[in-house]
């Protein structure tokens, strides 16, 4: 099993993977770096990129199943809900001692604070969409998702 980052590992990339701007070209060039490693890796894996929850990009990798959409509208309603990646709210819970479902009365079939989801920050702004990747272990569903957005922030600050 991949070892946890911890609570301020994770909240160190949310400050770092902040964008300059958000537009649907930016969420098909994340969305494509995401298919093009989930291809090269042949990934079993489901990609959602929206803004404002607005699905601007989304395929479906072979492998992947209908299991993971429902995973990624679950992991994506506690980014949208906290405002944090899906990852950081569930190692928040752990580190408590706790679960999402306990602390916060959460339905499991609605919420999943499992690794895969994070916002997209715009500096100055905030939160403005989120990206999604569902079909690997939680940990490695989030490394995914955090390597194609530096390639994302290091193209907008280039």
């Amino acid at each position: 099993m991949t070892d946890f980052p911890s609570l301020a590992e994770l909240a160190a990339e949310e400050e770092e993977l902040q964008l300059t701007g958000f537009t649907n070209d930016d969420a098909w060039t994340l969305g494509s770096a995401l298919v093009t490693r989930a291809r090269q890796e042949r990934l079993p894996v489901a990609i959602e990129v929206s803004r404002h929850s607005h699905q601007l990009f989304h395929a479906a990798l072979t492998g992947a199943t209908p299991d993971n959409d429902s995973w990624i509208q679950r992991k994506a309603r506690v980014v949208h809900r906290f405002g944090h990646s899906s990852l950081y709210v569930g190692q928040r819970s752990r580190e408590a001692g706790t679960t999402l479902e306990e602390a916060f009365g959460l339905d499991p079939q609605q919420y999943a604070a499992h690794g895969g989801g994070f916002p997209l920050l715009v500096r100055d702004v905030g939160p403005v969409g989120v990206v999604v990747v569902s079909g690997l272990p939680q940990v490695e569903d989030h490394r995914m998702v955090v390597a194609a957005l530096r390639e994302l922030v290091s193209r907008q600050t280039a």
